[in-house]
């Protein structure tokens, strides 16, 4: 299958294309996707030539139209944007006398209802889509819109796709964010989401139902909420924190996006490491409200723990380094209890479970090496209720 992707270098063009690249070039291993294997890319942007073009709309057996203008100085540019560029398109296509099918990303301002009512930029959508459906009814060609909420997601630009963008690049740059009325509603969609209904409609050659097409999931926020949100994704970062944002729901699709605007010259934070003759302790990943991942290194002969929790638990593996972890009942514990020991190896690791009420210890049993840990705590430390109290095995 020949592919054409004009607005390749854009922001939903450039996601839909790496996506296409690492199906191609089998890296992309899904197997819902393994029919599209066999594909060839041509992308064409604003550094492309038209007779680029012309030999593009040849071959291809698909077109995504992605190309056109969010941003405009002027009325003449958002009508050459978005209506003329697909006019030279189809001329194009039908010159050569292919009636391979075209999906054309419009927007949900083409309805030029409500707040987006006499919007120069929605008109120019709205006359594309009707110049496209015409030229679906004369030519016998599958034509698909795809009126589109504000996206977001990686590669987005500042001060042109969406306010998520400009929050982000501002927040991760410590520049001021402005929300000039915080009740404005907002339809947001996941670039990755719609890149998924962009390769369904590939893998069915645009058949289904009428021209157009529903995206989904399409989240609302007002905008209000949005810069609240990310105000607190980027206090959660200074502090080290993970947020509490599950992947795959919109809170986490939204974090993906505000990490994706990290300076990468600044990506680095240093931890808080405490350092005593034992060896030393320092919190990794400290999340809100899913505990913490810590690093304990256990000096040779040494000896760590030796206490209880009443409700903490925690998972400890060895990763360098052999040592033995101890628990003992603290409830009623003598020297008669019985202890249950486990011998660690980072040549072979294993988790063990701390649980609630035991009393526990780490000892590094080598002369040499030092023992290192990875340990995870389904609360962080709090220190005005430590429930951490001393208990020897």
């Amino acid at each position: 299958m020949k592919i054409l992707v004009t607005g390749s270098s854009g922001f939903i063009g450039r996601n839909l294309c790496e996506t296409l690249k690492n199906i191609r070039d089998g890296k992309d291993r899904r197997p819902e996707y393994a029919d599209l294997q066999d594909l060839t890319l041509f992308e064409f942007d604003s550094h492309s030539s038209m007779d680029e073009l012309g030999e593009f709309c040849s071959e291809c057996d698909f077109v995504f139209n992605l190309a056109g203008v969010n941003r405009a100085t002027s009325d003449e540019q958002f009508k050459s944007g978005n209506h003329g560029f697909l006019q030279t398109l189809l001329g194009m296509l039908s010159d050569v006398g292919n009636k391979c099918p075209v999906l054309l990303t419009s927007s949900i301002q083409a309805t030029l209802s409500g707040r987006f009512e006499g919007s120069k930029y929605g008109e120019s959508k709205k006359d594309a889509e009707e110049l496209l459906l015409n030229y679906g009814a004369e030519s016998g060609a599958k034509v698909l819109v795809y009126r589109l909420p504000n996206v977001f997601g990686k590669w987005s630009r500042p001060n042109y796709n969406s306010a998520v963008a400009t929050f982000c690049h501002n927040l991760t740059r410590q520049i001021p964010i402005t929300v000039n009325d915080p009740s404005v509603e907002l339809k947001l969609l996941y670039v990755d989401d719609l890149v998924e209904c962009f390769l369904g409609e590939l893998l069915q050659m645009g058949c289904g139902e009428g021209c157009y097409r529903c995206v989904s999931p399409v989240e609302e926020i007002s905008l209000g909420e949005l810069a609240s949100t990310l105000v607190g994704f980027e206090d959660a970062r200074r502090e080290g924190l993970v947020p509490d944002a599950p992947a795959g729901t919109f809170k986490g699709k939204l974090l993906s996006t505000f990490m994706s605007f990290c300076d990468p010259a600044a990506l680095g934070h240093h931890l808080d490491n405490h350092v005593d003759a034992r060896g030393s302790f320092c919190e990794l990943l400290p999340s809100v409200g899913t505990g913490q991942v810590s690093i304990n290194i256990t000096k040779p002969g040494q000896v760590k723990g030796n206490h209880w929790h009443h409700s903490k638990w925690e998972k400890f593996c060895v990763v360098s380094g052999c040592g033995r972890i101890d628990l003992k009942q603290a409830c009623g514990a003598d020297e008669d209890s019985s202890v249950y020991s486990y011998l660690v190896d980072g040549e072979c690791p294993v988790v063990i479970d701390i649980i609630p009420g035991y009393t526990h210890n780490l000892r590094n049993v080598s002369d040499t090496d030092d023992l290192v840990t990875v340990m995870w705590a389904n609360e962080r430390f709090d220190e005005t209720r430590p429930d951490t109290f001393y208990l020897e095995v």
